[in-house]
């Protein structure tokens, strides 16, 4: 009975870890009509206030709430990609030295409805 549990309570654990595998794959962005995407075709956003290379973000608490942060894989894609620790300790995806965004407005891949939203919120271009 105990050997059974045991099997399958390591059945479920590699079930588990094989779909987080699967999604942090799924999230990594790629360049669609000239823009930076997530894997699901949602536009990827920069924020002026945020400090190329200072492992920093600027936008937290409510801020984070209509511009969630783009939660950084456990392998980083090739190129110009970095990582950014924020306020909160998690990890954010960066490119070219900048923390990554989505826009809560957006709801379906290909809206940019953030793009130069008060002049500070840019879609990413590779």
């Amino acid at each position: 009975m105990k050997i059974r549990q045991i099997c399958l309570s390591l059945s479920c654990a590699a079930m588990l870890l094989g779909g987080y595998s699967v999604a942090q794959a799924q999230s990594m962005p790629k360049a669609a009509d000239g823009v930076l995407v997530s894997a699901s075709g949602m536009t990827l956003y920069s924020f002026d206030k945020d400090v190329a290379g200072s492992g920093k973000s600027a936008c937290n608490g409510p801020c984070a709430t209509n511009w969630p942060p783009v939660p950084a894989p456990a392998q980083l894609p090739a190129g110009k990609y970095s990582v950014v620790t924020r306020d909160d300790g998690s990890s954010q995806l960066a490119y070219d030295g900048k923390p990554l965004y989505l826009y809560a407005a957006d709801k379906q891949a290909g809206e940019r409805n953030g793009d130069n939203f008060k002049n500070v919120w840019h879609i990413v271009k590779p």
